[in-house]
């Protein structure tokens, strides 16, 4: 049995009101077929538990019903059957299972230190990336930029956009997320969903500072204004402009100071590692003239460019720049805007995980698959989270060769999961502990 794992996680799951939250949230009314659209809470189960033991497309959630794992969930409906449910979703329905997903992440929160320390300062990342899709029947598939390589191309593909929440003593979770055509700008939906990150981060805990944290391509009026109106602080990359480089060109040159990394970065125009810089500020005033005009700092980096073969006759600098209204001074202001990076963590595991395909045709389909990624991805961060707590008694514990034949069995009495565990079982003690510290909310320092 290669997924027993997965029952501790979706008890955490089920003590998070996932299916709760489904079942009021998703109403599917007239489905081209009247069975798909019954019991979404169940499908939506389903779905979330395949993705979280390894299933990257439709046909792999059949991993819940391979092997011996019939003994040990009951009711999980076939690939096909959950195929049909999410082509049944309409943009609709995506936003209906969105908001359940959203306050799935409170619900987790709530009952896991998976947000620890948000109550004292919490980060709001937001980006972008293009999963490259084939075939021109796919809804919603255009050519986007994307870099391959080290090389700008264009790829055929769907854009998801994702919020993450983070804090400085927890990984990141997905916040909010949204998919898009793939020819649809970065910056195309960000205000609204930051707006719904920022409403779930604080409904998550998040009761402190929250900065907001972007490259280049999201900065917008409208997402700064959507930040400041959240009572979040920004720091967004700002591209190239003639004011930027006036305002660059007016600092003195006694102001600059060096900055030393705590770990390697990335000089986005050469693609090499460096590890110090210089950074200044200057007070500077985004979208001046226009209703989103507000007046903070520009903090700006330059790095040595060392690129030229037979030296040079003065010194030549890149220089990058962000706008921020935060309090920190000039180095941590630098330091702490380079962790935005912490988003292509996220990145990376959905894309080695649900993400490495988006399965279906109908774009709403892949819209709500793209939801259920985000929702295994939180869930198994939270489960992660608790882990330490019962992982040191787990590991003394023994199996009895007659035991394996004695697994705990999901059942499904209408429509409702129930997990029920043998009268003696190695691991008994260990899960109890996790449903146990699941089921009693849990309290930040």
């Amino acid at each position: 049995m290669s997924c027993a794992g997965l029952v501790p996680v979706m008890r955490l799951a089920e003590e998070a009101g996932l299916h709760e939250l489904v079942a009021d949230a998703v109403h599917i009314q007239d489905p081209p077929v009247p069975s798909t659209g019954v019991n979404p809470a169940g499908k939506i189960s389903s779905v979330v538990a395949g993705m979280a033991a390894g299933a990257d497309s439709i046909d792999d959630l059949d991993v819940l019903r391979h092997g011996g794992m019939p003994e040990l969930f009951g009711g999980v409906y076939a690939p096909s059957t959950l195929g049909s449910f999410l082509r049944a979703f309409t943009w609709g329905h995506t936003r209906q299972l969105a908001a359940a997903a959203r306050e799935f992440l409170v619900g987790l929160a709530g009952r896991t230190p998976v947000l620890a320390g948000a109550d004292q300062m919490a980060s709001v990342d937001i980006d972008a990336l293009l999963r490259r899709v084939y075939g021109h029947a796919k809804q919603g598939a255009r050519f986007g930029h994307a870099k391959l390589g080290g090389y700008d191309v264009l790829l055929r593909g769907l854009s998801p956009l994702v919020a993450t929440l983070s804090t400085p003593l927890a990984a990141p979770v997905v916040a909010a997320t949204r998919l898009r055509n793939g020819a649809a700008s970065s910056v195309k939906g960000a205000a609204s969903l930051l707006t719904e990150a920022l409403s779930t981060a604080r409904a998550a805990g998040a009761t402190g500072q929250v900065l907001v944290r972007a490259d280049s391509a999201f900065y917008a009026g409208k997402v700064v204004s959507a930040a400041r109106r959240a009572g979040a602080m920004v720091s967004i990359t700002v591209g190239s402009s003639p004011a930027r480089q006036h305002a660059i060109g007016a600092i003195p040159d006694d102001r600059w100071r060096p900055v030393h990394y705590p770990e390697a970065v990335i000089d986005p125009d050469t693609g090499e590692l460096i590890s110090d810089a210089e950074v200044a500020e200057t007070g500077y005033t985004a979208f001046a003239g226009t209703r989103h005009q507000h007046a903070a700092r520009l903090v700006v980096r330059r790095v040595r460019d060392r690129s030229r073969e037979h030296g040079e006759l003065f010194p030549v600098w890149r220089y990058h720049a962000f706008f921020t209204d935060t309090a920190l001074s000039t180095v941590d202001a630098d330091i702490t805007h380079r962790r935005h990076a912490v988003v292509e963590t996220v990145f990376s595991d959905l894309i080695d995980g649900p993400l490495a395909h988006l399965p279906s045709g109908r774009f709403p389909a892949n819209a709500a698959w793209l939801v259920c990624a985000g929702m295994s991805h939180n869930l198994l961060r939270a489960a992660g989270s608790l882990a330490g707590r019962f992982h040191a008694k787990a590991r003394g514990a023994t199996l009895r060769r007659h035991l394996v034949l004695v697994p705990a069995r999901l059942a499904r009495p209408q429509d409702r999961p129930t997990l029920h565990l043998p009268a003696y079982w190695p691991w008994q003690q260990a899960w109890i502990n996790l449903h146990t510290a699941a089921a009693s909310p849990h309290r930040t320092a």
